[in-house]
């Protein structure tokens, strides 16, 4: 048969008639030889369709979403694991869960907080001098050059602590957390500058920076000592660390300034959030006041705040700055006088701010509103160099008129939250409905709804491919939705969480279609970024140079080489340097007595890819991952005598259980064995 040119529609026509099967036959017109016979597989999908009750759009989805085994998802999802404290890393379209990433908590698969490396990064994360292994990941966000995704780190930002951590793509790994020390919640970030210059974040929840008490009850001294900012994280790009000495916080009024992004291309330099509580409301329902929700939402509109980080590192140079807690603060009346913050009203309890890819518009959502607001960058600035201000705030500082730095509204339903772009050039975005349980398309520009979708429920952030970049991708949006209720087979009380995948691809940009409803069983996830596996292949290792300490990513000073293991005691202390390799450890009997304290520096010798060993011991709450060429450290104190197996967790070779060893831990007064310490004397 010659090959024939179908047309777009007679194609869509053979998939909904026929779903594979009129695929394979599609093939055939097009010159293509099929795999199999397109009747014979079109046969049996109709009768899997038929006693499944697969309608053909079912079949379409499945196919636009399957990927086939040893085939890779052309994007990768990372999204945040909400109280987990965790991140999750999946593949679209296929929505194949890849990795959790242990972040803020312990994560036991990857010996993440178990082994003393992981410990040492954990250590950074302490709040107050207290380990705190609890967190609320809330936003991440991919390293950028130019505008857009390079995928060499992922920040993200750890609401119920104020801290942000560093994940290097290489391995993804955390390798940095840092605490805010005046900040004690931040829930808008980890945005990052278009050259991740800075990492941004915005304060939650107002509070002291001196962490001294003072009456949250007592409107005066609310409105003197709390305080909320926008914190600039400096990021040394050469070292893969944030620069803690170069980072810096602006002072801002308590108003809970929320959700951020950072402008590129035309506001490169400003950093945006929006804001609830304008109103300083204490609260105190257990008083007889009401509550908080009604309290922080009596305003007609709270306050877009945007400040200028490149005007701020002028500032810095300067020397006019406090530090407090060690970390250098711009007072708001020094940030007031330099020009680095503005205010601009917003509709009432906003929580979306995005950057358009030009870095032209901010659109902000106000949830008890129906609009998502479309401010121009070019009328806000054509006020600040002319100093046309409506008025100022109770803190002095300068406000914007809404009317006039407007582009316009438009209306896209019940509880608007957050936006993702499409293609740059088509000026359409896509706004998320809480309320209406929905994601709507329209244009910006023309301020116009072209397509609504139904989601199940309650959608909170959405994402798009590259959506928040320079260069959006299109092709798919998931919806990141807060409830389940009836999507899944029940499982109790706590539901998984829904991320629907939507079909954004139509040229036409007409019809959105709902893909695939994937449950997500860990923490609660809010944002996510969407980025092609293309950028990462290059970056991210398969196995880890030979004895790599994972966390600095550089030679670990216990590499043990094959026969260079040894265990050596020196008083009390206990120190093995050990080996593992299908399918054994070396060595496979560590004595020590009671009260020792025991170091055990492991080396995964293997140098095949995927051939992981876990090191597990009875009783001492010790685990350690050992992919390929890495070396960890596991440390505890022998305080119970008897005998303890340790055995490799990680199912690795046909002789797997024979991989095993035993710690024996002798009484206090009795005698070693010989041979109980070796390539050294005991000392």
């Amino acid at each position: 048969m010659g090959k024939k040119k179908l047309s777009r529609r007679s194609l869509l026509k053979g998939a909904a008639i026929g779903g594979i099967g009129a695929a394979v036959a599609g093939s055939q017109l097009l010159g293509k030889t099929p795999k199999a016979d397109a009747a014979g597989i079109s046969g049996e999908l109709a009768r899997v369709m038929k006693e499944r009750g697969l309608s053909p759009d079912d079949v379409l989805a499945a196919a636009k979403t399957y990927i086939p085994e040893g085939v890779h998802d052309p994007y990768l999802c990372i999204s945040s694991g909400g109280q987990s404290g965790q991140l999750i890393l999946y593949g679209v379209p296929s929505m194949r869960i890849l990795k959790i990433i242990g972040v803020f908590g312990l994560e036991t698969w990857q010996g993440w907080g178990f082994d003393k490396e992981s410990q040492e990064i954990l250590k950074q994360g302490n709040v107050m001098g207290k380990p705190v292994y609890t967190g609320d990941t809330h936003h991440p966000g991919f390293s950028e050059t130019k505008g857009d995704y390079d995928g060499e780190y992922v920040f993200i930002n750890d609401k119920s602590q104020g801290r942000i951590a560093v994940i290097d793509t290489r391995d993804w790994q955390t390798k940095q957390i840092v605490k805010n020390p005046v900040l004690k919640s931040t829930h808008g970030g980890t945005s990052v500058t278009q050259d991740t210059e800075y990492v941004f974040t915005a304060c939650q929840y107002a509070a002291p920076y001196d962490n001294k008490y003072y009456d949250p009850m007592d409107q005066e001294t609310y409105n003197k000592y709390f305080r909320g900012g926008h914190t600039y994280w400096k990021f040394d790009r050469k070292k893969g660390r944030i620069d803690m000495e170069n980072s810096f916080t602006i002072e801002l009024p308590p108003y809970m300034q929320d959700i951020n992004d950072c402008g590129k291309l035309m506001s490169h330099g400003w950093g945006f959030s929006n804001s609830f509580n304008t109103e300083r409301y204490l609260g105190g329902i257990e008083r007889g006041n009401p509550p908080f929700e009604a309290g922080c939402s009596a305003n007609d509109t709270d306050f877009i705040h945007m400040t200028n980080w490149l005007k701020a590192e002028e500032v810095i140079k300067k020397g006019d700055y406090k530090v407090i807690n060690g970390h250098k603060v711009i007072p708001m009346d020094v940030a007031i006088e330099n020009g680095l913050v503005y205010l601009i009203p917003v509709m009432k309890s906003p929580h979306g701010i995005t950057v358009s890819p030009d870095g032209r518009y901010i659109l902000a959502s106000g949830k008890l509103d129906t609009h998502v607001s479309v401010y121009d960058f070019k009328k806000i600035m054509h006020l600040i160099d002319r100093k046309i201000y409506d008025g100022k705030d109770p803190y002095g500082i300068p406000i914007l008129s809404m009317r006039r730095t407007l582009h316009g509204m438009v209306q896209t339903g019940l509880g608007p939250l957050h936006n993702q772009f499409d293609v740059a050039d088509t000026h359409i975005a896509y706004n998320s409905l809480f309320v209406d349980s929905a994601i709507v398309k329209y244009d910006y520009i023309k301020l116009k709804v072209l397509d609504r979708i139904p989601i199940h429920y309650n959608v909170g952030h959405l994402t798009a491919v590259h959506g928040d970049t320079v260069n959006p991708r299109g092709k798919y949006l998931i919806s990141l939705n807060k409830l389940a209720i009836d999507r899944f087979a029940p499982i109790g009380p706590l539901h998984p969480q829904n991320h629907e995948l939507i079909d954004i691809s139509d040229p036409l940009h007409k019809n959105m279609r709902m893909l695939y409803a994937m449950p997500v069983p860990i923490g609660e996830p809010h944002y996510a970024q969407i980025i092609e596996t293309s950028i990462l292949k290059k970056r991210t290792w398969k196995v880890y140079p030979l004895g790599t300490d994972a966390t600095t990513m550089a030679r670990s000073p216990y590499r043990t080489l094959a026969g260079r293991e040894k265990i050596i005691r020196k008083g009390n202390h206990v120190e093995v340097w050990a080996t593992a390799i299908r399918s054994h450890f070396n060595p496979e009997h560590i004595y020590c007595k009671v009260g020792d304290k025991v170091t055990i520096h492991i080396t995964n010798l293997e140098r095949a890819e995927d051939e992981t060993h876990d090191f597990g011991i009875y009783y001492y709450n010790v685990t350690a991952s050992l992919e390929p060429g890495k070396t960890a450290t596991v440390e505890f104190i022998a305080d119970k005598e008897g005998i303890f197996p340790y055995y490799c967790q990680e199912f690795c070779s046909a002789l797997h259980l024979e991989m095993f060893g035993y710690l024996a831990v002798l009484p206090k007064d009795a005698e070693f064995p010989e041979g109980a310490f070796f390539n050294h004397e005991e000392e």
